[in-house]
């Protein structure tokens, strides 16, 4: 849940997008795609894959077309935690959601499958509703890779079933059109990781500013830094989670009126994904 980067090989970074590196199989349309592919929806633009189909990465939009910014929310909750939600953890946090529509802030929220099991009221009203968007954070909230901040781990042979059921939680819950959006849980990939979602249909999403609203209790220390980290184009990542990230509302409410101050304009991640290539 910790949000810190993992990245690929520093030749791998291009710009606005991180694009993989890599080898695959052939592409062939996942449930990703094809939960955005109704007549009745745009299909959200995604980017294109990497060498052999590999699965891309999106980092941050342009630097050089305004001053737009995109906020995100992880709605993280492990397969491991139902019964510390069965006792009353709040895994939720219906005020921030409040908050956010109060400011009139568009955001994506990726949401782990897990999550809208056991929210399911909350995850349709965030899919039903035009200001968000949300997308595929796994089902299980397991980490990609090896030695990522304490998480279990997922096998490569798993890693597809993981997002696939995620996508799964999220239509029974009444999200009509998850977004083709994968945010790799604490944030951590590699190579076999991009390659075993490959075909998908899915834009990995990280981010380049970080909150640190993960565990903080300080608000004031976590508005500076969403300040000092934002520019024209930044992806910030901030979590859905009362229990883990209780100052997230109130930074979200400093931060806000901050940044329209600056000029800045929020943004989904998918206008960001628009502006920097992305196809349709």
């Amino acid at each position: 849940m910790i949000p810190l980067t993992r990245r690929l090989a520093a030749a791998c970074v291009l710009g606005a997008t991180v694009t993989a590196c890599g080898t695959s199989g052939p592409a062939h349309q996942g449930p990703a795609a094809s939960a955005s592919a109704s007549p009745s929806a745009a299909r959200p633009p995604v980017l294109a894959p990497g060498p052999g189909g590999l699965t891309p990465v999106f980092e941050h939009g342009p630097r050089d077309r305004g001053k737009t910014v995109a906020f995100t929310f992880d709605a993280d909750m492990t397969a491991a935690e139902g019964p510390r939600a069965a006792s009353g953890e709040h895994f939720d946090n219906p005020g921030l959601i409040a908050a956010l529509r109060e400011l009139k802030v568009p955001a994506t929220v990726f949401m782990t499958g897990r999550w809208a099991d056991q929210y399911p009221a909350e995850a349709r009203d965030l899919g039903h509703d035009p200001q968000f968007e949300v997308a595929n954070h796994s089902w299980s909230h397991y980490a990609f890779t090896g030695d990522c901040y304490g998480l279990p781990t997922v096998g490569a042979d798993g890693m597809r079933a993981d997002v696939q059921r995620a996508y799964t939680s999220l239509r029974a819950a009444g999200v009509p059109h998850a977004m083709p959006y994968f945010r790799f849980p604490g944030g951590c990939y590699d190579q076999r990781a991009l390659r075993a979602l490959s075909g998908l249909g899915v834009t990995a999403v990280q981010w380049d500013v970080v909150s640190g609203d993960a565990f903080a209790t300080d608000a004031d220390a976590v508005t500076r830094q969403v300040l000092d980290g934002v520019k024209p184009g930044s992806v910030v990542i901030m979590h859905c989670t009362r229990s883990a990230a209780p100052t997230t509302e109130r930074v979200v409410r400093s931060v806000v009126p901050e940044l329209r101050k600056q000029g800045y304009r929020f943004v989904k991640v998918s206008e960001l994904i628009g502006e920097s290539g992305g196809h349709r």
